[in-house]
């Protein structure tokens, strides 16, 4: 029988003196939209954006109770038994955070219409190492390629007892054979960076959780199709769910890059993930919030210190992170097949520059270079700026404005001279792109930052762009693309790389 209604509670009257306020809206909720599954293996990457977003940032705007909950309902594991001869401790709070195959848990349905065949494996498909600053005002994510070359070091098999010597894997075989220990032992050893918690998800929550905070915003310069995750997507902004958002960031197959493209789309959704958390009042929504939680928690793990205490401490101290407040790289490979016997087909870190990308975040410094808050609003192109070489010439009388264009086109990222010429004709009307047809998608790229120029083939002119400035000039559209890296170690903010 239906139930009866509640008797409704009258209003608390307002404190003396104080005027009422209005009740507060309801958040808005997004919804969810595609993503490219893998057919064997599940990256994780997600989920810790989801980690991160709802653990670690969301929890100062809830009550304490709720959060205290978390930890009877969080799985405990201790990744640093035993553990001796570590890093030494740095500055900020690093978290290493995996992902797993939870393939098990997901319906029939799920597996066949998200093409997730095939057997549940005891591996990791991505691990990425967060730092949270010191100050708690930044997030640095820096993948950890899983096809990673590494040494793994000596140690004694938790299943058969059996004791190993030093040996070369890759990296996501650490966790296969040693579980969260060997695997915190292999990325502190491979980075001198001391984990200080250990966070460990599969798969499933990830995409529930998506379906929970509403949908996930992507955008996509070209079309985007992996016929092994049953990915499509065509070019422009996309609402995706849990499970097409799983697709999105599990396709490695969109085009050349493999894994390393992978990684950055992982890295853009976990942007728009934190961006999405954060703008709608989800997080600071107890409702909503604990809905957050509960589809997550059936299937992650963390490090008995990292509890409900620390995650409100830390939560606290970030109520106003944002997208901005985020950065993402990959470590810097120098090869990206180096063959080794026995394993195959690994990636080779760059041992310098990775090298400084760890002392960085053990110094705590931010590895992005700083944009100003205009530079964010810019328009997505297939080629990155920071790959177009351009010559700029002056077509015109105006004396200076080739200097100005020039300026204009290296501050969005272009690659200038930094020295503009004057054109033999200074009557033209029109700018104008002179381009080799061999990189026509970069002189795409060029042209959408010059609203109102004419593309003109060149056979033979080679990878520089010649840019003609003519009397219709009026300014440079800043632009960027999806894998737009700059500075030393390739990061990006979150609000780089979200829809604009």
């Amino acid at each position: 029988m239906p139930t009866p209604p509640r008797r409704p509670v009258p209003p608390r009257p307002p404190a003396p003196g104080r005027p009422r306020r209005a009740p507060a809206a309801a958040p808005a909720v997004r919804r969810g939209r595609p993503e490219r599954p893998r057919p064997e293996r599940a990256p994780w990457g997600m989920r810790m954006a989801t980690a991160l977003s709802v653990l670690v940032l969301a929890a100062g705007g809830v009550g304490h109770a709720i959060v205290t909950s978390l930890d009877t309902e969080i799985g405990r594991i201790d990744p640093f038994k035993d553990m001796k001869n570590r890093p030494a401790p740095g500055h900020g709070t690093n978290i290493l955070v995996v992902g797993t195959d939870g393939r098990d848990r997901i319906t029939p349905y799920e597996k066949e219409k998200y093409r997730l065949g095939g057997a549940p494996c005891r591996c990791t498909d991505t691990i990425m190492l967060v730092h949270i600053s010191a100050d708690r005002r930044r997030a640095s994510m820096v993948s950890l390629p899983r096809d990673s070359y590494a040494e793994i070091p000596p140690h004694t098999d938790a299943t058969t007892g059996k004791h190993h010597h030093r040996h070369p894997v890759k990296l996501n075989a650490a966790y296969a054979e040693g579980g969260p220990n060997l695997t915190v032992r292999t990325v502190e050893h491979m980075t001198g960076i001391k984990v200080d918690h250990y966070l460990e998800l599969d798969f499933t929550s990830f995409m529930r959780t998506v379906d929970t905070i509403g949908g996930v915003e992507i955008c996509t310069a070209k079309p985007m199709k992996d016929a092994y995750t049953g990915l499509d997507l065509p070019a422009g902004t996309h609402k995706l769910d849990g499970g097409r958002a799983l697709q999105y960031v599990r396709s490695r197959h969109v085009d050349g890059a493999s894994d390393l493209g992978r990684m950055q789309r992982q890295q853009r959704f976990m942007a728009a993930l934190i961006d999405q958390a954060t703008s709608n009042g989800t997080l600071l929504n107890p409702v909503r919030f604990q809905q957050v939680v509960t589809s997550m928690l059936g299937s992650v793990r963390a490090d008995q210190g990292f509890g409900a205490e620390q995650m409100l401490a830390m939560a606290k101290a970030m109520r106003g992170f944002t997208a901005a407040s985020s950065e993402f790289t990959s470590v810097p490979v120098s090869d990206t097949s180096f063959p080794v016997k026995g394993i195959g087909s690994t990636v080779k870190w760059d041992p310098v520059k990775a090298k400084r990308l760890f002392a960085a975040v053990r110094a705590d410094k931010p590895l992005a270079p700083y944009a100003p808050r205009s530079a964010v609003r810019k328009k997505l192109v297939e080629v990155s700026p920071q790959q177009i070489r351009v010559q700029v010439y002056n077509g015109t009388m105006v004396h200076g404005l080739g200097a100005r264009a020039d300026t204009a086109l290296r501050a969005t990222g272009f690659r200038t001279s930094a020295a503009a010429l004057n054109w033999p004709r200074r009557d033209v009307s029109r700018t104008v792109v002179w381009f080799d047809p061999r990189w026509d998608r970069s002189a795409r790229s060029l042209a959408t930052a010059l609203p109102g120029c004419r593309l003109l083939p060149v056979e033979g002119q080679g990878a520089l762009f010649k840019v003609t400035i003519g009397a219709n000039f009026a300014g440079v559209l800043p632009v960027r693309a999806e894998d737009a890296f700059q500075g030393e170690f390739g990061a990006v903010t979150g609000d780089q790389v979200i829809c604009t």
